[in-house]
């Protein structure tokens, strides 16, 4: 059942991220804030250097900001323990990348799985929503294929379905069509536009693609650190 959008998912305040090599400093995001509903599908776009992959990040909980706050659902969790940080990351947040990051030895389920099984569960109680998930993401008849017998759209579903398995209330996306041809490209949008939809899902995704920002509700155009 499709969520309604107004409950804050996501919100980032006053975010500074700043890099320091020798006794040089470099200011990556200047006091940036924003927040995300439940329910919607944005995307940051920027150019190159812009910031944008370092804020999807920073909400994700994959790094840290100089100083500032991020909140999901009212939880800071930008000064969380690394462990506490690793099992929310496991639980509430799903992230799909550019280069897939599947284990090669590994089949489909497996890959997908792979989450709950860090978590302690075992694949026989989990095999309802692993089916479901597959279904999904039309991976069914793949499912004890590894990824070198899969192409590039195939195992970036397998990456969207794992994110997906543990049922995440946030899904971020780092330039998920980056590395793919155009016309898998837009079929791996529409699915995440399927995907939003029908389900409710919240998804940042981050994009240089027009075609691909297009897809979603809400356009966050980073550049030289700020929101503009």
């Amino acid at each position: 059942m499709k969520q309604s959008v107004g409950k804050i998912a996501v919100e980032g305040k006053h975010i500074v991220k700043n890099f320091r090599i020798g006794d040089t400093t470099t200011k990556v995001l200047k006091d940036l804030s924003l927040q995300v509903a439940q329910g919607e599908f944005v995307s940051i776009m920027g150019p190159s250097g812009s910031g944008k992959s370092t804020l999807l990040y920073i909400l994700g909980g994959l790094d840290i900001p100089t100083s500032g706050q991020v909140l999901l659902n009212g939880t800071d969790i930008s000064r969380l323990g690394d462990e506490k940080m690793s099992r929310l990351r496991r639980q509430k947040i799903g992230f799909v990348f550019q280069f897939y990051n599947l284990i090669p030895n590994l089949n489909v389920e497996e890959n997908v799985m792979l989450p709950l099984l860090l978590d302690g569960k075992n694949m026989g109680s989990c095999k309802k929503q692993l089916h479901h998930i597959l279904e999904i993401v039309g991976l069914s008849n793949r499912r004890t294929h590894t990824p070198r017998e899969l192409s590039g759209g195939q195992q970036q579903r397998v990456a969207i379905a794992r994110a997906l398995i543990g049922n995440p209330e946030i899904l971020f996306a780092d330039e998920p069509t980056g590395n793919l041809d155009s016309k898998t490209g837009a079929e791996i949008m529409s699915l995440l536009q399927e995907i939003n939809q029908n389900s409710g899902q919240t998804i940042i995704m981050v994009t240089h693609s027009p075609e691909a920002a297009a897809c979603s509700s809400r356009t966050i155009t980073v550049q030289d650190g700020c929101i503009i």
